[in-house]
């Protein structure tokens, strides 16, 4: 910044933002009442759903008139301020709705003072003075009264106009370039997935006979190959840790199972202890229950412990489990997932053991079970070093915004 605006941005006045717009912190309509969510109702907003200046018109659950009734709903245009696990993350609402308690609306209401557009991107250049002013305990938590008093700059609204259009043309260019990004890498990421879907279900040998495997998501498979029951392949694994001490890990559709403490983005509460947890094996297949038709599982490189209400599966047949985590991740496979699923909602499928077991799968010979897997990671290498550029691009280009 040049010395006339820093002596500019000095003349300004610095107010405690409780005195420039209203903060409204959200809630939970009761989940054991279903009269409070319906599929078309206004949405209800978690950290997840935040996006920067993208502005937040959807959610994946939504509020009935009886649970708006009941929560505390902002208009279009309100700063949402994440202010439990990823403070200072932000998003904007692009339409009237509701948050949970993790997030903390910021209601422009004096704009003779502080005007909306001014106003959200003072809040994105006060993420560090969030995180600061939280209370890091196991979870960082920033409540209302401590947000109110963080310093927000007032200029003079003519001011704080040309910044804030000098800022929307800025980050419109870098949006652009964005977007160019994402479907450069939208594009990668479906030619790796037709790749792996076509060497997971048709083998390797393009002159294999073929056979009808008797699955419309399935095709043809290679003739010598078998289709299985899952609970001729696997069996359930029920053991539980005495101490709750294991490595605990987490299954997610994006990333797999990972360790808990690689993720840096979680906003769960801790349990106060991980005993009962499930114990997990290098090698087993676990499935989050809820968030199966998502795909939501994975084969586990690590060994430790996950939580009680995901399912853990052991391979009873010789098998290579890459193998299997490129067939179940595939986006076929999880379209079979999401039918032998049950639940009213789509947000309520749940994928339990019986169901599994029901899905059938193809059963190469182990021997290219293992070829399969050493062609994808081959193949696919180039794309992943491609993603992983790109990705490293996005979160420079995001830091800029």
């Amino acid at each position: 910044m040049n010395t006339q605006s820093n002596m500019l941005s000095r003349s300004w006045p610095v107010m405690p933002l409780k005195y420039l717009a209203t903060l409204v912190t959200g809630s939970t309509p009761p989940k054991s009442d279903a009269a409070n969510y319906e599929q078309n109702g206004i949405p209800w907003i978690k950290p997840d759903d935040l996006n920067g200046l993208i502005p937040v018109e959807t959610s994946e659950e939504c509020l009935s008139a009886v649970g708006e009734s009941i929560s505390r709903v902002v208009p279009a245009g309100s700063a949402l301020v994440c202010c439990i696990g990823t403070v200072g993350k932000i998003g904007v609402a692009g339409t009237r709705l509701a948050t949970n308690q993790q997030i903390n609306s910021v209601v422009f209401d004096h704009p003779k003072i502080l005007s909306a557009r001014f106003g959200v991107y003072a809040l994105m250049s006060s993420e560090q003075e969030h995180i600061r002013c939280a209370n890091k305990v196991v979870v960082a938590i920033l409540n209302k009264s401590g947000q109110g008093n963080i310093p927000i700059p007032a200029p003079p609204i003519p001011d704080q106009s040309r910044i804030a259009s000098y800022l929307d043309e800025q980050t419109a260019k870098i949006d652009r370039l964005m977007e160019m990004r994402r479907q450069q890498m939208a594009l990668l990421k479906e030619q790796r997935a037709a790749l792996i879907q076509q060497a997971v279900t048709r083998g390797l040998n393009p002159d294999a006979p073929m056979k009808d495997s008797g699955l419309p998501w399935l095709g043809e498979v290679p003739a010598h190959w078998e289709v299985k029951r899952n609970k001729f392949l696997f069996r359930e694994i029920d053991s539980r840790s005495t101490t709750g001490a294991e490595e605990l890990l987490t299954v997610s559709h994006i990333t797999g199972i990972t360790s808990r403490n690689d993720k840096e983005d979680v906003t769960m509460f801790l349990a106060e202890s991980n005993e009962g947890y499930k114990l997990c094996e290098i090698g087993d297949l676990v499935i989050n229950t809820m968030w199966a038709f998502m795909g939501a599982l994975g084969f586990s490189t690590l060994r430790g412990i996950v939580s009680p209400s995901y399912n853990v599966y052991r391979l009873k047949k010789s098998a290579i489990p890459t193998y299997y985590d490129y067939l179940f991740r595939s986006p076929r496979f999880i379209t079979e997932i999401r039918r032998y699923s049950k639940g009213i909602w789509d947000s309520r499928l749940r994928l339990y053991p019986d169901s599994f077991f029901e899905i059938r799968s193809p059963y190469p010979p182990p021997e290219e079970q293992a070829q399969i897997v050493e062609y994808i990671a081959t193949a696919t290498h180039r794309t992943e070093a491609a993603l992983s550029f790109y990705a490293r691009q996005l979160e420079v280009l995001t830091a800029r915004t």
